[in-house]
């Protein structure tokens, strides 16, 4: 790029160039949140030039401090600064609905044909993947967030509280932040967040909007902010109105509640998710939700999208639509479940991005989020605990936590994963697919 080109900002994308873009990424989207963020970075600052490196930096950092998925978050947030409401709408929803219908696709097989040898014999190098990919999480997520003994503390409490006295996890959320807000008066220091996603002063030359960039549409309204919440109470309301009592109407409140609750991403609501898809409802088992989650590990799309995978396993096993037309209700339940998770992701950024705008290049994390964060880890390494003793003791029970022998075999994998990951700094997809290969080769040997 020469000098004057880069002083020149490129043409703004036409609504139907944008739609193109935000389709692509749906189907891109790989690698969890870090993965997601860097692609619309690479593609949207440096190469289309259509967002400046602070603006981008500003819409994550609002983002982050969301419950929610943040990357689909700001992939919403820079499709309404570039085409108002309607651009955030479709950069949200194409972000979610391809992985929506893959994973519905996988799902279907993985019920209909789970007991095949082959299939069983990919799931088992898959399961002790996924103890090690949530392993991975605490550590990374950790070793950003414990900062000092104080966020030590609150991981070791929040640990405790999941792990011995099965504190459900909107508590643990609220008592963190309680702690964040008396931590922020008297240790500032101590809950001040540290590291994310800071500016690093780089410029890759002038942008469609770039840091001075003022957009009419950005700026606050009380009756617009009235309009949206409104309309997004009304929405949620006329699908709860329209769901029949049962198993939809509970797969619709259930996930309205998680969806507020889903702070620090997605591993850290899913022991929620599976207290309440497990043990409330008798949606899915224990065993099924480690398979759902490495099919979302392997799906483009936000890892929350699990959601949709509980949704579909709970409709097809409670047979809502009778015992002959089981995919038709698997995938109504994981559409009803994807729906009432994301919405409010919309209406945060939509109602709440014009109050952003107004603190442009001012916004800061708070302490209450800073103690959030920490608790998550110790959720997450009970839910990776979890797991681990599902993989490693298949056939124990809570009665018998130990029954059954302890299985080598998936250890050795789930260890050999986790320094795939940590050490070597492997790709998840090439670690689950070499995993799968190997519970497959495994299998056959066994068999």
């Amino acid at each position: 790029m020469t000098q004057a080109e880069a002083a020149e900002a490129p043409p703004h994308p036409s609504f139907y160039e944008a739609f193109l873009w935000w389709l692509k990424l749906g189907f891109i989207s790989f690698g969890g949140p870090a993965g997601q963020i860097a692609i619309m970075h690479q593609e949207m600052v440096e190469k289309r030039r259509w967002i400046s490196e602070r603006r981008f930096l500003h819409a994550l950092n609002y983002c982050m401090v969301l419950p929610g998925p943040e990357a689909q978050q700001l992939a919403i947030y820079i499709g309404w600064l570039l085409h108002r409401t309607w651009g955030g709408i479709v950069a949200g929803a194409l972000f979610v609905l391809p992985s929506l219908f893959i994973l519905a696709i996988l799902t279907w097989i993985y019920l209909a044909w789970g007991d095949v040898p082959l299939v069983q014999g990919i799931f088992a190098g898959i399961k002790p993947a996924v103890v090690a990919i949530v392993l991975f999480a605490a550590w990374r997520i950790g070793s950003r967030a414990l900062r000092n003994g104080v966020m030590w503390g609150i991981a070791a409490l929040s640990f405790v509280a999941i792990f011995v006295f099965r504190v459900p996890f909107p508590f643990i959320v609220l008592g963190a932040a309680l702690l964040g807000m008396a931590g922020g008066k008297w240790l500032p220091a101590k809950f001040a967040v540290g590291g994310g996603h800071g500016a690093d002063g780089k410029s890759w030359g002038a942008s469609v909007i770039d840091d001075g960039t003022r957009l009419p549409h950005t700026l606050y309204n009380t009756a617009h902010l009235a309009k949206l919440l409104g309309v997004g109470l009304a929405l949620w309301a006329a699908a709860m109105w329209l769901l029949p009592a049962g198993t939809l109407s509970d797969i619709g409140l259930f996930f309205s509640k998680a969806a507020m609750v889903t702070f620090g991403g997605a591993y850290a609501v899913l022991p929620y998710v599976y207290q309440g898809g497990v043990d409330t409802y008798g949606w899915l088992t224990g065993a099924q939700m480690i398979d759902g989650l490495a099919l979302g590990e392997s799906t483009p799309g936000p890892l929350i999208m699990i959601v949709a995978f509980v949704g579909f396993v709970g409709a097809w096993t409670h047979q809502i639509f009778g015992s002959e037309s089981l995919f038709l209700a698997g995938l109504v339940g994981a559409s009803v479940a994807t729906f009432f998770t994301f919405l409010p992701s919309f209406l945060f950024i939509l109602a709440g991005g014009p109050l952003v705008e107004s603190t442009h290049g001012d916004l800061k994390f708070t302490a209450p989020l800073s103690a959030i964060t920490a608790a998550v880890v110790g959720v997450i390494l009970n839910l990776a605990l979890f797991f681990a003793w599902h993989v490693l003791w298949p056939r124990a029970s809570m009665e018998a936590p130990f029954a059954g022998g302890f299985e080598w075999f998936p250890a050795v994998v789930a260890v050999a994963a986790f320094i795939a990951l940590w050490k070597f700094k492997q790709d998840i997809l090439r670690v689950l697919a070499v995993c799968a290969l190997l519970g497959l080769g495994w299998t056959l040997l066994a068999g």
